[in-house]
């Protein structure tokens, strides 16, 4: 008899599991990344069938911020990130309660489910889950450096390159960018909740590895670490870069905002950093001059505020910073003032020098371009024929041409042309 008790139990089972499921997720967690989709059910809901199976003709709905995968023996058969409510028309199990080709059609898919799930003791012999993923940043995950990270500071301007150990601490977010690999790589058919503390410890780590290479690259940009504050989206866009391959690429996911509440650096390499700057200023002659005038008024301010130093003591004082370094502070202000003067020079181009006229008896004027110094018999910068000095008159009409220019070819009041015949000796 247990043997017929087996096969009612599955006739059982393949009647509950005939009603149409309605899927649905409410807003997931910061702390939840994947959640197994459940069936909705009430005290007055008569469906009791296996939640591995979902029906034909089923609701499932998604919220914005989710990503839906349906899986099928643990391989994606089906996915959606858009919000809205969808039909499921792809199940192996048969429904009476969704009948889309005969009541008649039905009833042998269900009598065959039934005949499968005899050889499973009533089982349904079959794995159909829904999964949702959270889409949506997952914030305030705390960071900071256990041991001082190398920056590199670069400053072509002045010629400074150091490395200045730093310590910096904050929160990032990171989201899921590609939901397939996740559950792929990462999550795979879970039944409970997977959350952020699985992988809190292992993200961390792999973000304080990236760190130091996301700084090169942001030393590359010359930004120096007191300024980092400023640029957090830049070092987002480096950490993506450095953690693609086994964050984007290989787990789905990926930065989405790294802030940074404090850099620190050690007293001593602060003040080394301010001792460097400091001295790369002085290379300009008028900021060297600048500070030693600023060290002879700090004597004699000094000295005057010491009744027991007369003047001598004063002028002493003011002589040895203006000797500092074997310079005086006039000798750099001239200095300055013929370096800016060559500046200046290389800056303007010369002037070319113009030509100057021939003064000899035998040049002449060009009438037509006005330049001057010609001694051939054409003007070098026009080409018009050196004016005649004899006089010319037109033996038509009797027009007398200005001999201080070039004599024309033609008349210009009658036409005719202008030859010896017209020529009149002065």
């Amino acid at each position: 008899m247990g043997l017929i008790k087996v096969f009612k139990d599955t006739v059982g089972g393949v009647m509950e599991d005939q009603w149409r499921e309605f899927f649905v997720c409410d807003s997931l967690p910061n702390n939840v990344l994947v959640r197994r989709g459940r069936k909705a059910s009430s005290k007055r809901s008569s469906n009791r069938g296996d939640d591995n199976v979902i029906s034909n003709g089923s609701i499932i709905t998604v919220a914005p911020g989710q990503f839906m995968l349906i899986s099928d023996q643990g391989r994606i058969v089906d996915f959606t990130d858009e919000p809205g409510d969808f039909l499921y028309d792809q199940s192996s199990e048969a429904s009476l309660l969704y009948n889309d080709k005969g009541l008649a059609e039905s009833i042998k898919k269900t009598f065959k489910n039934a005949i499968e799930r005899f050889t499973f003791a009533g089982h349904p012999g079959k794995d159909q889950r829904i999964y949702y993923f959270n889409t949506k940043p997952v914030l305030a995950n705390r960071y900071g450096t256990p041991n001082p990270v190398p920056f590199r500071i670069v400053d072509e301007n002045i010629g400074l390159n150091m490395v200045m150990p730093i310590r910096a601490h904050g929160e990032y977010s990171y989201k899921i960018v590609n939901p397939l690999l996740f559950y792929v790589n990462v999550s795979g058919n879970v039944t409970e909740d997977y959350t952020t503390e699985i992988l809190e410890s292992q993200l961390k780590s792999e973000l304080m590895t990236a760190l130091q290479p996301a700084f090169a690259k942001i030393s590359a940009m010359g930004i120096t670490y007191d300024a980092l504050p400023l640029h957090t989206a830049e070092l987002a866009d480096a950490l993506n870069e450095v953690l693609s391959a086994k964050w984007t690429e290989l787990r789905g996911l990926a930065v989405d905002s790294f802030g940074i509440s404090s850099v620190t650096a050690s007293d001593e390499d602060v003040k080394k950093l301010q001792e460097m700057q400091s001295a790369a200023i002085y290379r300009d002659a008028r900021m060297a001059a600048a500070g030693i005038t600023a060290a002879q008024a700090d004597a004699m301010r000094d000295a005057a505020n010491n009744p027991n130093a007369g003047a001598f003591v004063a002028f002493a004082g003011m002589n040895a910073a203006g000797m500092a370094g074997g310079m005086k502070s006039s000798d750099l202000f001239e200095q300055a003032a013929k370096e800016e003067a060559r500046a200046r020079a290389a800056a303007v181009p010369p002037l070319e020098p113009e030509p100057v006229p021939d003064s000899s008896p035998d040049s002449w004027v060009c009438g037509t371009c006005g330049t001057g110094g010609h001694t051939g018999k054409f003007c070098t910068e026009c080409g018009q024929p050196k004016p005649l000095s004899a006089h010319y008159r037109c033996d038509k009409c009797g027009y007398e041409p200005d001999t201080s220019k070039a004599i024309p070819k033609f008349c210009p009041e009658c036409g005719d042309p202008f030859n010896e015949e017209d020529r009149v000796e002065s």
